[in-house]
Parts: C-alpha cells; sequence; structure tokens
C-alpha cells in the first residue's frame, strides 16, 4: 500500500475505566486487559476525535462502563465507521442496556466535534460474550448507515454491514479479481460467500449474470440495496450456507462459467470445493485472508482437474501479518 497509515474505515474499541478515569483501546495481547489510547496509527484520522470525545461524556456525567467479570456498568464497546470516498462518520455505542444517560448531552458532543457525523446508533448486547454487537439497533442521530464507494459502485453501510476495512486496497484487490476474470459479457458467475455483494457488483458490471450466496440474512438484505442504488440488475442473491446453496442451484441446472469464492479463514466447506469440481467451471478466482486454509483448498482444485495460474497477494493489513491473496485457478 502506498501509504500504509490511517487506512482502516472501522474501528472497535473496548471500554474501561482506570484511575477514575475512562479508558479506550485494544486489549494486551491474550488478555481482556485494556491498553489505551488517544490515536491509533492504522485507524482513520477521525477516530481520534470520537475516542477523546466519548471519554469526556463517560468521565463528566460519571457514566458507567461495563465490567466483564461482574457483567454490571452501561458502555461495552464504541465502534467507529468511516466513509474515505464521502467523509461520512458513524458512531456506535455499544450497551448492556437500552438505557442511555444524558443521550443528549452526547449527542451534541458528538456534533460539536465529529466533522462529517451522518449517523451515531446505539446497539444492545446484553449477552454474556466476546462477540461485539448484540442484535438490536436504535437509531439516535441521523441515518442507520453511511455511504462509501469503491471505485465507481456506491455502498451502504449499517453498523452491521461487512465491508471491507481498507477501502483504497479493496479496489486493487477487485481489480486483480477482474484482470483474472477477464470478463466478455456473456459469462454467468458465482460469487460464493458475497458478503453485502461488493466483489458480485463489480463482477455484474461486465457478466451476463451474477449470482450471489451468502449465510448472514443482513448481508444479503444489504447486497440488494446496493444493487439497486447501482442499477445493476443482472444480480441475484441467496441467503444460506455457500454449502446448501451452491449444490442446489447446480442441481436446479444453473451452472457457472466462473466462480469467486471469498471464504472466511476457515477457508471453503469441502461440499463446496466438490460442487465446483463437480460443475466444472473454465475459471475459479479464489480471494483468501488465511494462506493456510489457501494451500489446503487449492490442493483439492488441482487433485480436481484445476491449475493455478497465478497468485498475487495485496496487503490490505499493512502493519500487521496478515495478508489477503488473489488466485487465478484455470480447468485443465
Amino acid at each position: 500500500m502506498e501509504n500504509p497509515f490511517e487506512y482502516r474505515n472501522k474501528g472497535q474499541f473496548p471500554v474501561g475505566i482506570k484511575n477514575n478515569k475512562a479508558i479506550m483501546g485494544a486489549y494486551e495481547m491474550g488478555t481482556h486487559n485494556i491498553v489505551d489510547t488517544s490515536y491509533c496509527h492504522i485507524q482513520a484520522p477521525v477516530t481520534k476525535i470520537i475516542i477523546k470525545t466519548i471519554k469526556k461524556y463517560i468521565d463528566d456525567f460519571n457514566i458507567e462502563v461495563y465490567d466483564e467479570v461482574k457483567r454490571t456498568g452501561l458502555i461495552r464497546h464504541i465502534v467507529s465507521r468511516f466513509g474515505f470516498a464521502t467523509g461520512d462518520v458513524m458512531v456506535v455505542l455499544v450497551t448492556n442496556g437500552r438505557r442511555l444517560p444524558y443521550k443528549d448531552e452526547l449527542i451534541r458532543m458528538l456534533k460539536e466535534n465529529v466533522p462529517g457525523l451522518k449517523s451515531i446508533v446505539q446497539n444492545i448486547n446484553t449477552r454474556n460474550t466476546n462477540v461485539v454487537l448484540g442484535d438490536e439497533t436504535l437509531v439516535l442521530y441521523g441515518e442507520d448507515r453511511i455511504v462509501d464507494y469503491i471505485g465507481d459502485l456506491k455502498f451502504n453501510i449499517s453498523s452491521k454491514s461487512f465491508f471491507q476495512v481498507n477501502s483504497i486496497q479493496t479496489k486493487v484487490l477487485y481489480d486483480k479479481v477482474l484482470e483474472y476474470a477477464n470478463l466478455k459479457g456473456d459469462e454467468v458467475v458465482f460469487d460464493i460467500y458475497c458478503g453485502i455483494g461488493t466483489i458480485s457488483l463489480f463482477l455484474a458490471k461486465k457478466a451476463k449474470e451474477v449470482h450471489g450466496v451468502e449465510i448472514v440474512k443482513s448481508a444479503i438484505e444489504d447486497a440488494k440495496v446496493n444493487a439497486k442504488i447501482n442499477n445493476i440488475n443482472n444480480a441475484k442473491f441467496y441467503t444460506g450456507k455457500g454449502e446448501d446453496v451452491v449444490p442446489r442451484l447446480y442441481k436446479e441446472g444453473l451452472y457457472a462459467d466462473i466462480v469467486v469464492v471469498d471464504p472466511p479463514r476457515k477457508g471453503c466447506e469441502e461440499s463446496v470445493l466438490e460442487t465446483m469440481v463437480n460443475m466444472a467451471p473454465g475459471k475459479i478466482i479464489y480471494v483468501s485472508c488465511n494462506p493456510a486454509t489457501l494451500a489446503r483448498d487449492l490442493a483439492y482444485l488441482v487433485e480436481g482437474g484445476y491449475k493455478v495460474v497465478e497468485v498475487q497477494p495485496v496487503d490490505m493489513f499493512p502493519q500487521t501479518t496478515h495478508v489477503e491473496c488473489v488466485v487465478g485457478i484455470q480447468k485443465n
């Protein structure tokens, strides 16, 4: 990445108290001890203002913060989302309960201090869990989503939307996917593990039709909205596990010329790989955030009659050990 700092469009910060002052930052490795910070070198610069403002709100109004051991207190996490192309900002307060004291004062403080503020939401999570977000979200100010662009495509992003955290390198990654696909306009493409449809919509601009599959229902709802706001009519989205939906579509007679997979760190389910081999698309493009499961799945595909043509790492997460890879695979 040309400038590998201040690139993250999403931040998640646990909240605590130390010496009667609010602290916010990241967990010390291997623990849930919070390392306090006022500035993170990989977060969007506006995050610094959000942290400072909410710390002041907690201190000025003696707002209780969540205690993981006692399971008492209110403020659990702060989540920030930023649209690099639009300047839109969303602030999410994750709370252990619905009542938020001095809510109007908090809204005023954020509006006065945070440039580009479009959304303040409260997410309610009363469960004893390490999962940050709960099921219920209340809009305190503005909209329930912000807008960002990847290339010339527009995306609505809610508090729960999955969206690649590095908008700039996402464009680099997707351009590489399109290069490997080399679409002519008459192809049927499957996008498995499609999320909110980001890759699907890039492909749909140049393919005959795209079929996206994703297990998270809210992500599929976002994908349909994103297709609509970009006037894309040749992308269809299905809710369900890839290992269930893809074999069903194949049995119903829907075949793909090209398959794109972008699975979670655990890689593809074997039934998805098996269906791809049986369907025998001319090309498979594999986007991976875990080289170990990528190597395992590529071995399966090679055994099934495919060859790996090219692998391109993309530095999606500068200053960390993680890397994303795009792999071009062709039928022998």
